[in-house]
């Protein structure tokens, strides 16, 4: 029997859940195939805004401390994220209160308010939310790397939005949005844990009756073109560190080779005993916190290194860095690299799933955006089928003779000096 258990409501709402009987909590989510993909130019930022609001209070709980005593009130906690490509809000508490924790989610997400009021305030809120993100450098330097990668498109844009979208927000802004795109198609309830015989009956009873409609899809994504040069974005800043990511495009969240390449992330900057870490910080000495990862979407994705580095020695930072994406193309991992980057990749996967939250999430993103919960055996039987010559393979399609992307926060003006150290 696998993890996850798949049902659909007659108006196409799913419900997956994952029964944990080992465990005295639950965590229930509402969880949604949309995100700030999904804005326009002119409404940027609403998909989490929109997840702000949807705390502030529904006609039976009318404000946001009445919502937070309702959780609060049964030691339960509750959140909300926003992606790109999906939102989520969720509930964990001690199984017995599983009932109430999900009439509290299903009633925030169904009928918040909006009230104009409570709008004007959080703008206050979003916007101060957005300058502690700008002068987080470690964070923002992710959206400068997506606008370099995908341009003026909603892909390329900051999830928060800006500041002149935010505040231009009306309630219509916020109905248009969540009329649209908060529709059972895109829906998926999620319950792991102790489960209850009632939460089938719950979720009919609580969403059954939410109208389907046709959402039709966001736009397109249009990948900038290029003349196979190394492309370099700065976003000048005076600091005492520069913070950079150096990568190439990679691919899509289904791509046959997903697995392959998540392992090739790790060889390159996965853990303290990563290339990366082991080149760039311990032998060199040029920065603090340096990793590498994949991250993919439906249709994209980028393979690439992240670190904070020493104004000063930036160059050597970037060289280095370029070495070993290069190096990873060239030559064959050894089996023992090969087999500690599998073990560690499984390992992480594993520590995922130690509780309902985390179970139920990674079955959620697979299948809101990919349309089926991947269990996790076949998962970890995919990272033990992969070998060195597929991480080869896969370096050398995604590195070799490819355009590095340089996105580089710090006190600097010249872009072209970056790009010299990457056609070098």
């Amino acid at each position: 029997m696998g993890v996850y258990e798949r049902q659909t409501l007659d108006n196409g709402l799913r419900l997956l859940t994952a029964p944990m009987p080992q465990v005295p909590s639950t965590t229930c989510f509402i969880f949604l195939a949309a995100g700030s993909r999904y804005e326009t130019a002119e409404t940027n930022g609403i998909a989490h805004f929109a997840e702000h609001m949807f705390f502030k209070g529904t006609e039976r709980r009318p404000s946001a401390r009445d919502i937070a005593i309702a959780i609060e009130g049964i030691g339960g906690e509750f959140n909300a994220f926003t992606g790109k490509e999906y939102t989520g809000y969720f509930v964990r508490c001690a199984a017995e209160h599983r009932a109430h924790a999900l009439d509290v989610l299903a009633d925030m997400v169904r009928n918040a308010r909006f009230v104009e009021e409570e709008i004007e305030r959080e703008k206050g809120v979003i916007v101060e939310e957005m300058n502690m993100y700008f002068d987080t450098p470690r964070d923002y330097i992710g959206g400068v790397y997506d606008r370099l990668l995908y341009g003026d498109q909603p892909l390329g844009w900051d999830i928060i939005g800006r500041k002149e979208t935010v505040r231009g927000a009306t309630r219509e802004t916020f109905l248009d949005y969540t009329g649209r795109w908060y529709r059972p198609s895109r829906m998926v309830v999620g319950i792991a844990g102790r489960l209850d015989e009632g939460v089938r009956a719950d979720v009919e009873r609580l969403l059954g009756d939410l109208e389907p409609a046709e959402t039709g899809d966001r736009e397109p994504l249009r990948l900038p073109e290029g003349d196979g040069a190394a492309r370099v974005l700065l976003h000048t800043k005076q600091s005492d560190q520069a913070h950079l990511i150096l990568g190439v495009r990679s691919y899509p969240i289904d791509h046959p080779d997903r697995y392959a390449l998540q392992v090739l992330a790790t060889v390159l900057g996965g853990g303290m005993s990563s290339r990366l870490f082991l080149e760039v910080r311990e032998r060199r000495g040029l920065a603090y916190y340096v990793h590498g990862v994949n991250n993919s979407y439906t249709d994209a994705g980028s393979l690439y290194a992240q670190a904070g580095v020493d104004i000063n020695r930036i160059d050597e930072a970037v060289t280095t860095i370029v070495d070993q994406l290069k190096r990873v193309a060239d030559e064959p991992v050894p089996e023992d690299e090969l087999e500690r980057a599998r073990s560690f990749t499984k390992g992480r996967f594993v520590l995922q799933l130690e509780n309902p939250q985390g179970v139920i999430l990674f079955g959620l993103r697979r299948e809101a955006l990919e349309g089926e919960a991947t269990e996790p055996d076949e998962v970890l039987a995919a990272l033990d089928a992969v070998t060195a010559a597929d991480l080869q393979r896969i370096a050398q399609d995604l590195v070799g003779g490819a355009a590095l992307n340089l996105a580089v926060i710090g006190p600097f003006e010249d872009a072209e000096r970056f790009e010299k150290l990457l056609a070098a």
